[in-house]
This record gives structure tokens, sequence and C-alpha cells, in this order.
């Protein structure tokens, strides 16, 4: 086996304000210490006030550029976030059927903080079909595990339930997201065939919550990209995503930015 270099393949739409997508997942997969390339899905138009404007990238574009990084640089992960429709998961799908070997973590990207759709309804079957069988780990929110199950989730046994739903579908892990469900502590719970890992942290009362799942996802990837075995990404990924929750900048009138560069404070 290749000895693991921290590459990291990102296919996914960009962020024009910076907090979330394309440009949260580069600044992550950077700051952990691992090599950061892209397959851009779409360009939209967003800012902390929410998304005025998507336009897809083509088809053969975006299959191009991903083809263009793992012929000549490679990766040792993948991470998928926004895709659109239904022929760009099938276009994803074939993209990760191309490099097998390589672990693909599919954040199943549905809508924006501020209320934007980023994932046509009709898409919702082909995510479930073509890209939840070809997870290496699985990161969805309460929502969009409701979405992709059809199970309410309103509390913690509520997502042990969908995370079961969801393995059944054929992901080999599932990360699933507490921060939706209420209480005074965030639970997340990493559930794999063998058993779960739970992760749990005091809740962050902010409205800088812009591009958490994003962060958390490529955070996750970029652990695997290096070679961590998948509970210590989770952790890492956990802790990096907390603690750039509660230094977020303060900037914006709407769902603001995290910090993505607290760990260079020290530095500077």
């Amino acid at each position: 086996m290749n000895e693991a270099k921290g590459r990291v393949l990102i296919i996914a739409g960009s962020d024009s304000g910076g907090g979330a997508g394309i440009q949260a997942d580069i600044k992550t997969v950077t700051m952990l210490g691992g090599y950061a390339a892209t397959a851009i899905t779409a360009i939209t138009v967003q800012n902390t006030l929410g998304v005025t404007g998507v336009h897809p990238i083509p088809l053969e574009i975006v299959e191009a550029q991903a083809r263009a990084v793992l012929d000549d640089i490679g990766a040792d992960a993948i991470k998928t976030g926004m895709l659109g429709d239904i022929a760009m998961v099938e276009t994803v799908a074939r993209i990760l059927d191309s490099a097998r070997a390589t672990p693909a973590v599919v954040d199943p990207v549905m809508v924006a903080k501020g209320g934007s759709n980023l994932l046509a309804p009709s898409a919702i079957d082909a995510v479930r079909a073509l890209l939840i069988p070809r997870a290496r780990l699985l990161t969805p929110n309460a929502p969009e595990a409701e979405a992709l199950t059809g199970l309410s989730v309103q509390t913690t046994d509520d997502l042990r339930r969908a995370g079961e739903a969801l393995l059944k579908l054929g992901a080999a892990a599932v990360l699933m997201k507490g921060g939706h469900v209420e209480g005074q502590s965030v639970v997340d719970v990493l559930m794999t065939g063998d058993g779960e890992t739970t992760f749990e942290g005091e809740r962050i009362h902010t409205r800088h919550t812009h591009g958490t799942g994003c962060t958390l996802a490529s955070a996750c990837a970029a652990g695997l990209a290096q070679g961590l075995a998948l509970p210590d990404a989770v952790a890492r990924a956990w802790a990096y995503v907390h603690e750039a929750m509660r230094q977020a900048p303060g900037l914006g009138a709407g769902h603001g930015p995290l910090d993505h560069g607290w760990p260079l404070r020290g530095v500077r």
C-alpha cells in the first residue's frame, strides 16, 4: 500500500463568501497539514446572508478537473460536497468508481445555512443509490438524515436509528451530526458495522456556524488521507471544528464563518 501523503481531492461548490464550500474545504485541509486539490461543481453567489445565485459547472469540466488531479497528483481521500442535481451525482459516482481504492467522505449537502436548496429534491434518490454505497464515511446532519431515510430525527436515539438505516444502504461508516438536535450539549455519533463512538461537547450559542458541515467533512477526509484510523480522524476533526466555532471572527450580518485559521495564532 502506498504511503499516505495527505492528498485530498475535494469535489464541491465554491462559496464566494469564503465560509463554506471549496473555500472552507481548502482552508481546513491545509490547516490540518494536508494537501487540497479541487474539482469545482458550481460557482455560487453568496455571503453570510444567503445564496443569491448558482452557476453549475459543465459535467465534462467537473470530471476533467477530477481526472487531471487523479492522473497526476493523486489522492489519498476524496471529499464530496455540493453537487446540485442528478447528473452531477452520477458524474461524481463515476469519478469515485475510477478511484475505488481511495476512501470517499460524502457530505450530502442539501440546504445552505440561509435556507437555499443546494441539491434538487429529485436528486436525493440518486445520492441514496449512488453515493451512499460508495462512502467510506457519510456525514449527514439531522435534516439530511431525515431526507435520506424518511425517518424523523429529533433526538440522539433518532440519530442512531437513522444511522443504522444509512449503514444498511451501504455506507461503511456514518457520522450522525447532532447540531440540529435540541439540548445543552451537542452529540455526534460515529457508527460502523462494529459499533459506535460518541463525541459530545458544549453547545456554542452563536450565529457564526456557516460552513460547519463542510469543515467537519473535510477535516475527516484530511485525517483519512494522512493515514489516521477513522475514529481518530473524526476526533481530531471534531475538536478542530469546535474550536473554529468558538473563535469565529464575527464577520457578516447573517450566518458568519468559522475561524479556520485558529491553529496559526500560536505561530503568529
